[in-house]
């Protein structure tokens, strides 16, 4: 129960984030907001460091390096993605890839599941299809480019949880903040190679920042969550974050919540619930 309580923190504290970044990056090129949110994620943990503490062994530095790598090649290609469309049906490909994978991980590590766990994880997996799937134009069909960037985005956010996963369960916000200044790193790197092609809009510090700090927290209940319980079950409810982005959208921009999501949110509950009984 308290694995479940904070992978619906993650999902929750994901969602908003990836809320503000969209309206950051609506303002200003999507590096220039991640130039920001990077840096701030990586003070929050760093932060957090003299209260949960952290190790550095060999192992942590290895595992924390490669989520950050992963973080990154995330990002680039999530938003590459999303930016050739159409986005209701390369979004769910996403966050179906970046829950399944996990879910692999974890039962071939000898995870094992109860009856009402069994049919939990499918309606939780149908669930981030039905809450991820934007309004678009149905007619509309992806080009095999867009589709492999999509399973290589979704690919590249399981990797960064099953590293994170894989860091010693001792190592406190090691892996974190190693993962974070990896990302950084690369983030900073790519923007100053596109320096030129950034353009001159000035970023949402605050919208960016607060991206950030979001996102560090929902990695640090991920972490959290996924030492306490199944990678599986953990891994899939975190990937709903997308409920999150749907319900403040609907809350701060007056968007409409479409009947797939509302069905998708229904059924994200029911899965929840029974996984519970797990």
């Amino acid at each position: 129960m308290i694995a479940l309580l904070l992978a619906l923190g993650s999902s929750l504290a994901y969602g908003c984030a990836d809320f503000l970044g969209g309206l950051g990056a609506r303002k200003a090129h999507v590096l220039r907001t991640v130039m920001i949110a990077a840096p701030a994620s990586l003070t929050v943990e760093l932060l957090l460091w003299p209260f949960l503490g952290a190790s550095f062994a060999p192992a942590t530095l290895a595992w924390g390096a490669a989520s950050g790598v992963a973080s990154a090649a995330a990002f680039a290609l999530l938003y590459r993605t999303l930016a050739i469309g159409p986005m209701n049906v390369l979004s769910p490909v996403t966050a179906l890839i970046s829950a399944m994978l996990p879910v692999g991980v974890g039962f071939l590590q000898g995870e094992r599941l109860g009856l009402a766990g069994l049919i939990g994880l499918p309606l939780a997996l149908a669930a981030v299809v039905l809450v991820s799937a934007g309004h678009g134009p149905g007619s509309t069909r992806p080009s095999r480019t867009a589709l492999l960037l999509a399973l290589g985005a979704g690919a590249a956010i399981a990797l960064q949880l099953i590293f994170l996963h894989q860091a010693p369960a001792d190592s406190g916000v090691g892996p974190l903040i190693i993962g974070r200044a990896v990302s950084s790193a690369v983030t900073l790197a790519a923007a100053g190679l596109m320096y030129r092609h950034l353009g001159s809009e000035k970023p949402a510090w605050a919208m960016s920042a607060a991206a950030g700090v979001l996102d560090s927290v929902a990695n640090l209940l991920f972490l959290l969550a996924a030492r306490s319980g199944d990678l599986a079950v953990v891994a899939v409810i975190t990937a709903l974050y997308p409920a999150g982005t749907v319900l403040l959208a609907r809350s701060v921009l007056a968007e409409r919540i479409h009947r797939g999501q509302l069905i998708g949110l229904g059924t994200a509950a029911a899965a929840v619930s029974l996984l519970a009984l797990t």
